[in-house]
């Protein structure tokens, strides 16, 4: 029974995925064909027109008004205008972004360092302590991020959704959420590095044992350099309750990640994912994990949308360990 509503809920996932890219790649090619691109993630394209006429030409004839003061020409043109200025202006605030800092790839489990704009989807299948029973996470808290501005990320990740073999209940976690501000970063070349701060949470949208039932935050440091065809990915951050710290504890999380760059269409990678507890049902505890793992791509799909996959594998590298042999399998599309 929880193979099959494992096997519906991965349906109606990748249902909503591919309505959501045909949305948007319909938005992309409607609104930023015109837009010349010199980042990757772009494409080419022809010089902009408006109303069926060239820029220029209609740059000249926005100056022919009648005596009254209005165009008809010119006002359909504007309402054009104004009806794509928002998505341009967007997509430069977002190439400017991308131009200020290492194109470094997302990594399988350590929060990616850098400012990305893509919506990305997990799924991982865990063992528990004893290798006796397997929980099967849908989601696994990834979902939307957007650069609005060229120092900040915000991200929006939908509640995943667990099945279990045991007797536990299935059903949904706990909407969480990312805003990230990059301080200080630098380019291939000049420096290659990113430092910034993120501050996240999650809210208890679900009910124990899918969700935490008590609001978290979880505010982060991080940072990473680039080594010619290796980088380095590090974040250091606390989950603080605001309520249930005497269940829960606040936990300190420390995650690297080291990626080597091949031909920038493979990234073999080995990651380290550390939590160590205080307060709560486990206070002094720790558990660390290793995880290597590659992604692969990015391959272009339409206009600035583009597509990568990779998985990986944690593996318990402590006595103490809330589970085992955590298979991960994520895609990504970067836009």
């Amino acid at each position: 029974m929880a193979f099959k509503l494992g096997i519906s809920c991965v349906e109606r996932s990748f249902c909503f995925i591919a309505i959501l890219i045909a949305v948007f790649a319909a938005t992309l090619r409607a609104q930023t064909s015109g837009e010349n691109d010199a980042h990757p993630f772009s494409s080419p394209v022809p010089a902009l027109s408006l109303c069926g006429q060239p820029a220029d030409d209609w740059l000249l004839n926005s100056a022919a008004l009648d005596q009254d003061g209005s165009n008809p020409d010119h006002t359909n043109c504007s309402n054009s205008h104004q009806q794509d200025d928002w998505v341009h202006s967007w997509m430069r605030k977002v190439d400017e972004a991308r131009a200020s800092q290492p194109h470094f790839v997302s990594p399988i489990v350590t929060t990616h360092v850098l400012l990305v704009q893509q919506y990305r989807y997990d799924m991982s299948w865990q063992q528990d302590p004893s290798g006796g029973t397997v929980t099967s996470n849908y989601g696994a808290s990834r979902g939307l991020e957007i650069i609005p501005t060229t120092r900040l990320e915000v991200g929006i990740f939908p509640p995943a959704y667990f099945v279990h073999q045991s007797k536990t209940s299935d059903g949904f976690g706990d909407l969480a959420w990312q805003v990230k501000f990059r301080a200080f970063s630098a380019t291939e070349g000049k420096g290659d590095y990113f430092v910034g701060f993120f501050l996240g949470g999650s809210f208890p949208t679900g009910t124990p044992p899918n969700g935490l039932g008590h609001t978290v935050l979880t505010p982060t440091f991080a940072a990473a350099k680039g080594l010619g065809s290796w980088d380095i990915q590090s974040t250091i951050g606390a989950n603080l309750p605001a309520t249930g710290t005497n269940l829960l504890g606040r936990m300190i999380v420390f995650n690297t990640a080291v990626d080597y760059k091949i031909k920038s269409k493979i990234w073999p990678m080995i990651e380290q994912n550390s939590t160590f507890w205080s307060d709560g049902t486990l206070d002094g505890k720790k558990e660390v994990f290793l995880t290597p793992g590659v992604v692969l791509g990015s391959v272009p799909l339409a206009e600035r949308l583009h597509l990568s996959v990779g998985g990986g594998v944690q593996i318990a590298a402590t006595q103490f360990h809330q589970y085992n042999h955590r298979w991960i399998f994520s895609v990504r599309f970067p836009f």
